[in-house]
């Protein structure tokens, strides 16, 4: 319980935090069609870690893959808030409510979307079917090609994007997704 109620007020105070940054740094930047899609995707692409991780953190078997599970879930909730707000302050769709070049959020197979060759609900659906060390495994296994999806997607907005924010946000999900990418080998090295 007290781990929920931290990872909720981690949560709040940093949407907040990125609601007043989001509101002192969009005014006046541009934005293209790639920004646009870079946050309608990453969104999508955060809440599938979210879900997975929230997954995580109740059922892995190791202290450490737990810890890890609640950063990733501290780390994406504020981003998802922020990319959010940007869309709305662009007068862009929300997530979900446009095709995305054929993908929802129930099939995440598009642009680097997928986990080892599994949407979403099939990633979901393969890693709560286990139990122990076989779980945080699978768990590592998938989240490490999620990564890698997100890592692809901040690489195309890199190369397209025009909105500093986004770029900026680009940048800082490579850093922190290698990172963790890193942190995932040496875990299941150990497993």
């Amino acid at each position: 319980m007290l781990t929920t109620t931290r990872r909720r007020l981690s949560l709040t105070v940093g949407a907040l935090t990125l609601a007043v940054t989001l509101a002192a740094c969009s005014g006046g930047a541009e934005h293209n069609d790639a920004d646009t899609q870079f946050a309608q995707m990453m969104v999508l692409h955060h809440e599938g870690a979210v879900e997975m991780a929230d997954l995580a953190v109740e059922r892995a078997s190791t202290e450490e893959v737990r810890a890890l599970a609640e950063r990733i879930t501290a780390a994406q909730g504020p981003e998802i808030e922020l990319m959010t707000g940007w869309l709305e302050a662009w007068d862009e769709d929300p997530p979900g409510s446009t095709d995305l070049g054929g993908m929802d959020h129930s099939g995440m197979d598009h642009g680097g979307m997928d986990m080892d060759g599994l949407d979403q609900a099939e990633a979901m659906a393969n890693v709560a079917a286990l139990s122990g060390v076989e779980f945080d495994r699978r768990f590592l296994e998938l989240m490490t090609a999620h990564h890698e999806g997100a890592v692809e997607m901040a690489e195309a907005v890199l190369a397209d994007g025009a909105h500093p924010d986004a770029l900026d946000l680009a940048r800082s999900i490579i850093e922190a997704q290698a990172a963790e990418i890193a942190e995932m080998g040496g875990l299941l090295r150990g497993l």
